[in-house]
């Protein structure tokens, strides 16, 4: 059985302190696996996941990580927890080169892993040939594919237990995109428990072990990747509560 690495019970948050984007919403992610999540924009997947990181803090519910509770925790100690979030935007320093954003979520660590890290950065340089080739330019100056790729690098780097990712391949070329997905699987077949986001329900559900799907800020069902076979469009659509 797989190591349960995120727990999300019952949680409810919102922007304002009456209005709740999220209610009751509770999800599992094991060490290993792809939990994915789904729903129309604006349901609040995103939101979801910034209260995870400790962006927002949940009202009610509680956030358990290896079992320890990290509800509202603050968003910098998730490095050193071993939880890596990729968010939908750029997180880049845009005027640091590509190198210096790679190599600076280590510094605390570079010592005392100088030899471990020095051969995962050069894993890095092998899989992504334009990190090689742009180790030295500004992040700022890449395109939106290889800023994407830096993320999943620096990721990588990190080897964290859990990673979030939100809308990883919103923007792309359709083969950068597969590239990305390609990554993601990478990621579990490591041992990390991902739970991942994107408007791609179709590919969400074929690479996730678990889905959840999120209406109006409430997982209105849940399933294994069996439940969602048949005529997925159809499937997800009455899932969600859409009549067109």
């Amino acid at each position: 059985m797989s190591e349960l690495l995120l727990r999300v019970d019952k949680v409810t948050a919102g922007y304002a302190q009456d209005i709740d984007v999220l209610s009751e919403v509770s999800l599992c992610v094991k060490a290993g696996e792809v939990c994915g999540l789904i729903g129309l924009n604006g349901a609040g997947k995103s939101t979801v996941v910034k209260t995870i990181c400790g962006f927002l803090a949940p009202k009610a519910g509680t956030i358990e990580f290896m079992g320890e509770n990290i509800s509202g925790i603050d968003p910098h100690r998730l490095i050193d927890l071993g939880i890596c979030y990729i968010p939908q935007e750029s997180s880049l320093f845009p005027y640091l080169t590509v190198e210096e954003n790679l190599l600076l979520p280590l510094q605390s660590r570079a010592r005392k892993f100088a030899q471990v890290m020095r051969a995962r950065y050069e894993e890095v340089l092998e899989a992504f040939p334009v990190i090689r080739e742009k180790r030295q330019a500004q992040a700022g100056d890449l395109s939106g594919g290889q800023q994407k790729q830096v993320e999943f690098a620096k990721a990588w780097l990190q080897q964290p237990r859990l990673c979030l990712i939100d809308e990883p391949s919103i923007g792309l070329s359709p083969i950068m995109a597969e590239e990305v997905f390609v990554w993601i699987e990478k990621f579990s077949q490591s041992g990390m428990g991902v739970l991942l986001i994107d408007h791609n329900v179709r590919r969400v559900v074929r690479m996730s072990d678990q889905i959840n799907v999120l209406s109006l800020g409430r997982i209105t069902a849940s399933g294994q990747r069996q439940d969602f076979q048949g005529d997925l469009h159809e499937q997800v659509r009455q899932w969600l509560g859409l009549d067109f």
